[in-house]
């Protein structure tokens, strides 16, 4: 076992596709993190095996910036520590208390329940959205997504493209001790521990989509970013774990490879 790095930040996106945002702490939990991609929207537009409506649709979405009414009752279960003290699993608040409102780009403010917030979303009239509630994080794929900071950099270097790491939408954002960039590629079967308690079990490379193009303040896209992950990374950027052990973790806590 060996200390590889710590908790640079950590982000959730409370609507798939929308705003991240950066938090202290998360708690981890077998279906994701709590909070994260609890809502979204899909499209009558889109396959069946992919129904949501993303910024793949409709790019200024990535621009919408949602809020939790309650974020007290979104950090982490409501009865967590009881529910530790017992070796239980944990329980969410109430839907209600769950609630979120969103601010778009030009300034107003819709309840995500609110039929006038699809009508702002939809550009096209053959997408007919549909709002969907989820209490396991709606994610493309494994429930956590993890992504060191040197790759990020690495890729600017790749590109000549100064890269935010915000562009990968990554649970938890790691600061690797080793400078080089995609070193978490070799987590890959293994477990992190990270914090105290939370275990994470590293199962796959992320493949990437032109979702990483688009710039999280303007939107705009860089596709020279997707064309050379495609090239020199096989595709693929960051890695998706599963949670075996749940918990809290914060920012600063050390990253150990089991």
């Amino acid at each position: 076992m060996s200390i590889v790095g710590t908790v640079e930040s950590l982000w959730r996106y409370p609507v798939k596709s929308m705003c991240g945002e950066e938090l202290d702490e998360i708690f981890a939990s077998y279906a994701g993190v709590y909070g994260d991609r609890l809502f979204a929207f899909e499209s009558s537009a889109n396959r069946k095996g992919f129904p949501f409506f993303t910024g793949r649709d409709q790019r200024q979405m990535i621009r919408y910036r949602p809020r939790f009414r309650d974020p007290k009752k979104a950090a982490q279960p409501i009865n967590r520590a009881e529910a530790e003290q017992a070796n239980a699993n944990p329980i969410s608040a109430k839907p209600d208390e769950l609630m979120i409102d969103v601010e778009t780009p030009d300034g107003k403010t819709f309840a995500i329940d609110d039929p006038a917030l699809i009508r702002h979303l939809r550009i096209d009239p053959n997408h007919k959205l549909a709002l969907l509630r989820s209490e396991k994080a709606i994610t493309d794929s494994r429930p956590i997504s993890i992504f060191a900071v040197q790759s990020a950099r690495k890729l600017g270097e790749e590109t000549g493209v100064d890269v935010d790491k915000r562009r990968f939408r990554a649970n938890v954002y790691v600061d690797l001790q080793s400078a080089e960039g995609f070193e978490e590629n070799g987590f890959v079967g293994r477990s992190l521990r990270i914090g105290p308690k939370v275990v994470v079990s590293v199962l796959e490379r992320d493949p990437r989509c032109m979702m990483i193009t688009l710039d999280p303040d303007t939107a705009e896209k860089t596709p020279a970013i997707l064309k050379n992950i495609a090239q020199a990374h096989e595709g693929c950027a960051g890695v998706y774990g599963a949670v075996l052990a749940e918990g809290i973790v914060r920012k600063g806590d050390p990253v150990e490879l089991l």
